[in-house]
């Protein structure tokens, strides 16, 4: 057996709030996930090697109707895409802290103007949600508009692509934390669409309400589904997948 190499150091001072020396080699080495590979225009690219698929493009076999139910959207050529007054739907897997990756597209024909064109939405844990709509060169009011954090945070900037076009989120998300009936630590989020960042490390106000004020009125589970929504739109979707957040030093 080879001897193993000297990595680093036991007499420095420990990190303060950890069991490790600075430099300490014997500190758990981080897991290694290979990349995954970019999406082009006409094919999606490849997850990372620790990520948990959600839609491979093949079926819904990981999806429900929100309502209960089999998921009553379509699949061709990779693709799901809403089936107007089917309803929301969600997966049947619950997660909490996460990086997710997903990409949409609003109907290439252009049809409504404001919140009447190319609606759905992303509801992260089915509570909290990252608004999805075309508002390419379509005004409406900003904490509806593309990527905001619906009725609470309008996004940083508009970064979306044309109708037709995809488009993809990225978002990292840290579940609320209660004590009992009490909120310890509110939901945290940080929406990069497109490769731009709409929102980093904001805190969502509570779960998404309409025309109402959020708040964290009660507690709820500590995982949920991630959830989308039939507004009544042609809106599509393909690649969603995500890998689950641990802490530091978990391996």
């Amino acid at each position: 057996m080879a001897e193993q190499k000297n990595l680093g150091y036991s007499d420095t001072p420990l990190i303060p709030g950890t069991q490790w020396h600075v430099h300490d080699g014997n500190r758990p080495q981080p897991p290694v996930v290979q990349p995954g590979t970019a999406s082009t225009p006409d094919s999606p690219g490849q997850p990372p090697s620790d990520a948990v698929i959600l839609f491979d493009g093949s079926d819904l076999s990981k999806w429900e109707s929100a309502k209960g139910g089999d998921a009553g959207w379509s699949v061709e050529n990779g693709v799901m895409q809403v089936v107007p007054k089917t309803g929301d739907i969600q997966t049947k897997e619950r997660f909490g802290d996460c990086q997710l990756h997903l990409e949409w597209a609003a109907p290439a024909e252009v049809k409504g103007e404001s919140q009447g064109r190319g609606n759905s939405g992303v509801f992260m844990m089915g509570r909290y949600e990252i608004q999805v709509l075309d508002c390419y060169q379509n005004p409406t009011y900003p904490d509806g508009t593309t990527g905001a954090i619906y009725g609470q945070h309008p996004p940083l900037v508009n970064a979306c692509r044309k109708p037709g076009e995809w488009q993809t989120y990225d978002i990292m998300w840290e579940a609320p934390q209660w004590d009992g009936d009490q909120l310890k630590k509110p939901a945290r989020v940080t929406v990069l669409l497109n490769g731009v960042v709409l929102h980093h490390a904001i805190e969502p106000q509570g779960p998404t309400g309409h025309r109402n004020v959020s708040s964290y009125e009660k507690p709820h589970d500590p995982t949920g589904p991630l959830r989308l929504q039939d507004h009544g739109d042609l809106v599509r979707y393909r690649n969603i997948w995500y890998r689950p957040l641990k802490g530091y030093d978990q391996g």
